[in-house]
């Protein structure tokens, strides 16, 4: 039984100088409890104490590293069951599937895609993060060569077979960059382990339902395999859904070890309609795989997964902001509208993409407000004439164009007269109140 708050209070040092960052020993030893700290943090906690509290220290969802390098990703650790609770830490990786059933050709394009499937947004590179290697033909020599021939996209790697013999030979060339196996079940996990623990790699628990992979899982652990993520077995949208909540509630809420451990999602298994394939990939981003495997990542699915992973595994308390600056939107010029708002990502977002379907040129200014919509920061003495001024004096909007004209966004429009008083060589005209009405004012304006 996990130790309470008061337990590990009465085995700490009790000075309560606060340098683990929080207060008081008391408080610190029930964030412990919780899993909201860590024991290392305490400067004065003894070797034998250590030892005796890591089990109630530890996190109740284990992090898993796969890959190593600057591409590693880290899954597991999370420590709350919704995101406005506090965050989500570690976002899940998404895994382009590769089969060595596979014809050469398709096997090129696959791998080609999973480098080229990227985009910039918010000052951020959206990709994939893995290449999930199948051995579909059993066949140890051709497995290794796909294995050979994925290593060199950089990406972690996936490893799908359930035949220890294939799995082995493939480490012998692979097993250095730290590849996620998959998977041992209950015919085969006593060599899964051995190979696992031999190489130091994570592995991939797979049963037939909950039950079944608690067990497997307390097997594995007792050979020391400690760096595991489940697979239920389930593949449909609502089973898998269940069996993730459940299994996330088991691991924060009973403390329940065996299910302790982030989870793999195999949409790829499930529909073979691609639609459908990625509703199932955009549920398991929000409930709560750790890896994600699907067939492609074309363009158009591959935004929107990529989009839904980075809104939802942002803090919360932490606003998406952009960098302040001028942007121009199309190729403006001197003559170009000026429009200014805050540095909102979805205020800039929605701000330029109506700019783009005007096909008006323009620039826009972007302040920094710590991430606050307009009327937010409006409202919280951010976005406000004095602070304005002196931003539009220092941001360099005025050696780009030769008019002296910039508009507001309309929520705000009683700043107007306050912001012509610190800026008297600029006109300061309302624009729309909707970002919706932004081009047919752009096409009426003029300086």
């Amino acid at each position: 039984m996990a130790l309470t708050g008061l337990d590990i209070y009465k085995k700490l040092p009790q000075k309560n100088c606060g340098e683990c960052g929080i207060p008081t020993c008391l408080a610190f030893a029930m964030k412990l409890a919780a899993g909201q700290a860590q024991l290392e943090a305490c400067p004065y906690v003894s070797e034998e104490t250590k030892t005796e509290l890591s089990e109630a220290s530890a996190p109740p969802i284990r992090l898993v590293t796969i890959g190593t390098g600057d591409k590693a990703i880290k899954i597991g650790e999370e420590a709350v069951l919704f995101r406005h609770e506090k965050t989500f830490y570690n976002q899940p990786g998404l895994a382009v599937l590769v089969d060595d059933g596979m014809s050469d050709a398709e096997i090129d394009g696959k791998l080609a895609q999973i480098k080229n499937s990227q985009f910039e947004r918010v000052g951020q590179l959206l990709r994939a993060d893995l290449v999930a290697v199948k051995s579909s033909s059993n066949d140890a020599g051709r497995f290794t060569e796909l294995v050979k021939k994925a290593m060199g996209t950089e990406f972690p790697l996936v490893l799908i077979t359930d035949n220890s013999e294939v799995m082995k030979a493939a480490l012998l060339v692979c097993a250095q960059s730290k590849p996620l196996l998959c998977a041992a079940n209950e015919n085969n996990f006593e060599q899964m382990a051995n190979l696992a623990k031999e190489n130091n790699c994570p592995l991939v628990v797979a049963a037939k339902d909950l039950n079944a992979l608690s067990e497997l899982v307390e097997k594995i652990t007792a050979q020391g395999v400690k760096d595991l993520v489940l697979d239920s077995g389930s593949r449909s949208i609502k089973d898998s859904l269940k069996d993730a909540t459940f299994i996330r509630r088991a691991a924060l809420k009973k403390k329940f070890k065996p299910l302790g451990y982030p989870i793999i999602a195999f949409p790829c298994e499930a529909y073979d309609d691609p639609y459908m394939e990625a509703v199932a990939a955009a549920v398991s981003i929000m409930k709560y795989a750790g890896v994600i495997v699907v067939k492609d990542l074309e363009p158009w699915r591959a935004l929107p997964l990529y989009v839904l992973r980075q809104n939802i595994y942002t803090d919360p308390q932490k606003p998406m902001q952009i960098d302040e600056g001028i942007y121009p939107i199309g190729e403006p010029d001197e003559n170009s509208p000026v429009l200014l708002t805050t540095n909102f990502s979805l205020t800039y977002f929605t701000v330029s993409g109506e700019v783009e379907a005007s096909k008006v040129p323009c620039w826009i200014c972007i302040m920094d407000v710590e991430g606050l919509s307009v009327l937010t920061a409006w409202a919280a003495g951010k976005f406000i004439p004095e602070n304005i001024g002196p931003f539009m004096k220092r941001c360099g909007i005025t050696d780009k164009v030769s008019h002296r004209k910039v508009s507001i966004p309309g929520y705000v429009a009683q700043i107007s007269g306050e912001l012509e008083d610190e800026l008297p060589d600029w006109v300061v005209e309302v624009g729309p109140r909707e970002a919706g009405d932004i081009p047919s004012y752009l096409k009426n304006w003029s300086n």
